[in-house]
């Protein structure tokens, strides 16, 4: 117990002292976050709408007025020629037309009125949000309360104000937990062999798990605190709600972090140098996190074979699971698959890590 003891603090103390390395731990979470959740939005808002009213009747000023005082849109001009709305958009003054029929007006309780929407279809899944958009305010205006109360049948549940935080920040805490404690852990023993203290512990009668164990604590701790940041900015500054149990929350992060570290302990024991187990734990993690673990893309759009790959990031079963958590409120019994997975990935991990670390002690 005192070995164990005293491995905790060595390491520990060895942490402190590097106050650069601390303060960059606790940064690029912080500024990660409020990147994230500030600066990169998916959320329809300014869009530069042009009108097309070939005849200008008094619906169709009624719907362009609501266009123009809607949140979303900002009616930048007008023209009669549905050619001239697509050269405002090739030249980027629009970034969008809503095309007129004549005589509008005539037609709106006989269900033949109707509009034509174009949009720059260079980014797929915004061009149909924006049409989207587009179509409730002129369903509102030409058809009154009947189009609202049509619309109140879909109901957007979990997040009806449409923010993109609350689909980044399960994904942003993903993100940084892998990569941040794996990157921590990762230079942990390559350290020791470029110090040469590494045959201080061949000759040393502590056990090997002792000596990972003794490693992996105080980055746990502060994995601990990290987290703790990351939620605390998630739901004071970016308003995400924690819908479900913090506990359980708490929990499955617990869970995540023990395999972040246990990875980076095996990438640790794997590499000789602290460049390349740098290497090896944040550019090699960042790529498959970012673009397959559903942070980004939901995994069920990916071809088959990607959605194969996608089951070996650790990633998408912890984003899954704080979703359904902190989102949706769900319950416990809703995450016992994401948490069987991560569980098993970390006893696998560990068990690789003490196996490669005890063939180095030999």
């Amino acid at each position: 117990m005192k070995e164990f003891i005293a491995f905790i603090s060595k390491e520990t103390k060895h942490i402190m002292r590097d106050n650069r390395t601390v303060m960059v731990l606790f940064g690029i979470p912080i500024v990660m976050m409020l990147l994230f959740g500030f600066a990169i939005s998916t959320e329809v808002r300014n869009v530069r709408i042009v009108t097309v009213t070939p005849v200008e009747d008094m619906l169709t000023r009624q719907i362009t007025e609501q266009l123009q005082a809607s949140e979303y849109f900002i009616v930048t001009g007008s023209t009669d020629s549905p050619a001239s709305a697509i050269e405002m958009i090739r030249n980027g003054k629009a970034d969008m037309a809503v095309i007129f029929k004549p005589h509008m007006a005539n037609h709106r309780h006989d269900g033949s009125a109707d509009i034509q929407i174009m949009t720059d279809g260079s980014d797929p899944n915004m061009s149909i949000q924006h049409g989207n958009y587009v179509r409730q305010v002129v369903a509102g205006t030409m058809y009154g309360q009947s189009a609202t109360a049509s619309a109140a049948e879909t109901k957007l549940l979990y997040n009806p104000q449409m923010k993109s935080s609350y689909n980044f920040v399960p994904g942003i805490m993903g993100m940084l937990m892998l990569i941040v404690c794996t990157m921590m852990t990762s230079v942990s023993i390559v350290r020791e062999k470029e110090r040469g203290n590494m045959d201080i512990l061949l000759v040393s009668p502590v056990k090997p798990i002792v000596i990972i164990t003794a490693k992996a604590v105080p980055y746990f701790v502060l994995s601990t605190l990290i987290l703790t940041c990351i939620i605390i900015i998630s739901h004071f500054v970016l308003d995400v709600p924690i819908a479900g149990s913090i506990f359980l929350i708490a929990l499955v992060s617990f869970l995540y972090i023990m395999l972040a570290l246990s990875l980076g302990l095996l990438i640790s024991v794997a590499t000789q140098t602290q460049v390349a187990a740098l290497l090896a734990s944040g550019m090699m993690m960042l790529v498959p996190t970012l673009l397959l673990s559903g942070m980004i893309f939901p995994v069920e759009s990916m071809p088959q074979i990607l959605q194969y790959v996608s089951a070996v990031v650790p990633a998408r079963w912890y984003i899954s699971a704080i979703r359904k958590l902190m989102i949706m409120g769900a319950d416990p019994s809703t995450i016992v698959k994401e948490t069987c997975v991560l569980l098993i990935m970390t006893v696998i991990l560990l068990g690789i890590a003490l196996k490669k670390f005890k063939e180095h002690l030999k």
